[in-house]
């Protein structure tokens, strides 16, 4: 078997391993199963690269992007080492060639998709080829995609035990809930051999900014930079391509890219990127772990990222050969209710939901740090350090106030209501502002009521979304994003604690422009649960979304909310159809409970007066069933007579004994109540 440190330097051209380096190829090379987290730019594909070379058989590699599997195996080729990749994006030629290359032996790194893994073909081809080793590229893809858009993800494990070989996986960032499900979804829940590397990039300024005509702070931040390649992140594609024309308009050479585009005019911007010196790419996330570009000076951020971890990896593109290199992040109140929205309408289950809102509050606490950025963003890493000198905040401290009055304030409003109305209700009492809303649930009588008219509404906001970036309050997936107080809050309410928060943030927070939105901010989040349960529905029947219910008929159930299947039957577009078919899954949404199975014949009458009647005679049975005093022989009617008696109205013990199912003996016990209940009494 060849020598790792050998091969290393004749084959890729390295005198020796970069620290870390050497540990975990060592464990890959020895058929352990493996998950390494290192930093971005720390010589990941290496440690697969490098033992697949050295063992017999075929190292599969799953990889979550074309453009990083077209880039390994070039470089691969380029080296002299038989690669190649089974992509959508192949030619017929290039596929022919690769299974070629298998059939002859030679290939030793096979590149895929996980999508791959689907096609039932897959798995004997790998086992004829004699795979010998799995190597699982951007591993946290299976936590952060895996319950989503790329479900083929959580495949990877299932993989692995048919093959029955190791399993090696690396990410550059991965935080411990994260490699927690890694470790559950890739390895069975079996500790495999880890190694967690540091995340500090201290060539990369770190930086921040509230929006502030954000395309303007966008140009000027890539005016200062003329001539330097970077990369411009965006939250939507529309906005990818009108950013990308603003650009050029001011001279820039600047194109777009996003998962909507055309495979080929992906593939162009690709390699332009990687070929031309001083291009800006505006880009989805769609664009960046398949670039490997070296010299890439700046990434800016004109909308939030998703999380802290896909920010880490996304400022991660810049300054790959150690050389400074700068991060501007704009951030504002429409970016959070984005994201918010998108864990929401995720298929992700609720104990997921409230993690992602975990990490989305440690990326605002990241914005709104007091103090260096850096610290703030390797402790939520498990790392610490001193200050950077290398950030925005340790150039220019923040300005601060002791905050403890204000959160206090909040944290009341928030229990007095009993954590169920998200920030806006709360502002609105805290304020004195005597909505409909707040005067109906009667918070206008609340001590809480108008305590914070110290502070503008734009203030406040700016004082909740802080409080979020310390975790002191987290949406509620359970109750449609109702803000709900965390352990670390309890100290500050109780008074054994004290707070200190960005006056400048708070001083500088000026009223949003209005957004139209379909629904008020307190049913936004039950909206988004009921859009999530009809994609679900959608997608498992194979048809649009809008055959199962129209978003009319959802704004209509987060504003009215309907507590049974009787009122959900007077919501617009409902009919008795649906309601047989998603009625009940749609109910379990809105009151977090699911709906109890209801006889055929009871829901024959579900949304008419008769079906009042029918509970109430139900009522009367159960309790008569043995009699007045309890003791009685059993008797009872069926479903189809109840049916019949509320629809009918016998108003007579006579009428009565023409419904089918009665008789003389459930006349005497049950006649004269059910006479009541139809008279109305």
């Amino acid at each position: 078997m060849p020598e790792p440190r050998q091969l290393l330097s004749s084959i890729f051209g390295f005198p020796a391993f970069r620290p870390g380096q050497e540990e975990i190829v060592d464990a890959v090379l020895a058929g352990q199963n493996t998950l390494a987290i290192m930093p971005t730019g720390g010589g990941k594909s290496l440690c697969f690269q490098l033992p697949a070379l050295c063992r017999d058989g075929v190292t599969v590699v799953i990889s979550p992007l074309i453009a990083l599997m077209r880039d390994q195996v070039r470089a691969l080729k380029s080296a002299g080492v038989e690669a190649g990749a089974l992509t959508s994006g192949n030619t017929d030629e290039e596929t022919e060639a690769v299974f070629a290359a298998l059939d002859e032996g030679r290939l030793k790194l096979l590149y895929m998709a996980p999508e791959r893994l689907a096609s039932g073909a897959t798995l004997p081809m790998l086992r004829r080829i004699n795979c010998t080793l799995i190597a699982v590229d951007e591993a946290h893809c299976v936590s952060q995609w895996g319950h989503d858009f790329r479900p083929d993800y959580l495949r990877i494990g299932e993989l692995r035990r048919a093959l029955g070989v190791p399993l090696a996986a690396f990410t550059a960032t991965a935080d411990e809930e994260t490699r927690a499900e890694m470790v559950t979804r890739l390895f069975d829940g079996a500790t495999p051999s880890t190694f967690l590397r540091g995340f500090d990039r201290p060539n990369i300024h770190l930086a921040f900014a509230v929006k502030d005509k954000p395309r303007d702070q966008i140009l000027s931040f890539a005016a200062a930079r003329r001539g330097q390649s970077g990369i411009v992140y965006c939250a939507t594609r529309a906005k990818t391509e009108t950013l990308a024309q603003a650009l050029r308009a001011e001279a820039h050479s600047a194109c777009h890219y996003h998962g909507g585009m055309e495979a080929e005019d992906r593939r162009r911007v690709e390699i332009r990127f990687q070929q031309e010196d001083g291009l800006i790419v505006v880009a989805t996330i769609a664009f960046g772990m398949g670039i490997d570009k070296p010299d890439i000076r700046w990434v800016a951020h004109a909308d939030l990222p998703k999380s802290i971890e896909g920010y880490y990896q996304e400022i991660g593109r810049a300054g790959r050969d150690g050389a400074a290199a700068e991060t501007l992040t704009l951030y504002g109140p429409d970016d959070i209710r984005l994201r918010r929205t998108q864990i929401d309408e995720g298929l992700a289950p609720p104990e997921r939901k409230n993690a992602d809102h975990g990490r989305l509050n440690a990326l605002l606490g990241l914005a709104e740090a007091v103090g260096c950025r850096r610290q703030v963003l390797l402790g939520y890493f498990g790392e610490s350090a001193e200050p950077c000198g290398n950030c925005d905040l340790c150039d220019r401290p923040a300005l601060v106030f002791d905050a403890t009055d204000a959160v206090r304030k909040a944290l009341s409003a928030i229990l007095r209501t009993g954590e169920y109305f998200g920030a806006g209700h709360l502002i609105d009492i805290l304020t004195g502002n005597p909505t409909t809303k707040v005067r109906e649930k009667g918070h206008d009588q609340l001590p809480t009521f108008a305590v914070g008219r110290d502070l503008s509404k734009p203030a406040w906001g700016a004082v909740f979304r802080q409080m979020m970036g310390r975790d002191l309050v987290r949406p509620d997936p359970d109750r449609f994003g109702a803000l709900r107080m965390t352990d670390a809050a309890r100290p500050i309410l109780r008074g054994e604690e004290s707070i200190t928060l960005r006056r400048d943030t708070v001083d500088r927070a000026v009223p949003r422009v209005a957004v139209r939105t379909l629904v008020a901010e307190e049913d936004a989040s039950l909206l988004s649960a009921l859009k999530a349960k009809r994609r679900a529905l959608a997608e498992a029947a194979g048809v649009p979304a809008y055959v199962i219910f129209p978003d009319r008929t959802l704004i209509e159930m987060a504003e009215t909310r309907p507590a049974t299947l009787d009122q959900m039957m007077g919501i617009t577009g409902v009919g008795a159809k649906k309601l047989e078919s998603y009625g009940a899954g749609f109910l379990a949404v809105i009151t977090g409970a699911a709906a109890g199975a209801m006889h055929p014949a009871r829901r024959q009458l579900v949304g008419r007066d008769a079906g009042q009647v029918f509970d109430k005679l139900a009522e009367v049975q159960v309790r008569l069933a043995r009699g007045e005093d309890g003791t009685g022989k059993y008797l009872s009617c069926t479903h189809s007579t109840l049916r019949q008696i509320a629809e009918r109205r016998p108003s007579s013990l006579a009428d009565l004994d023409d419904i089918q199912g009665m008789g003389e003996l459930k006349i005497e016990r049950f006649g004269e109540a059910f006479l009541e209940v139809l008279r109305g009494d």
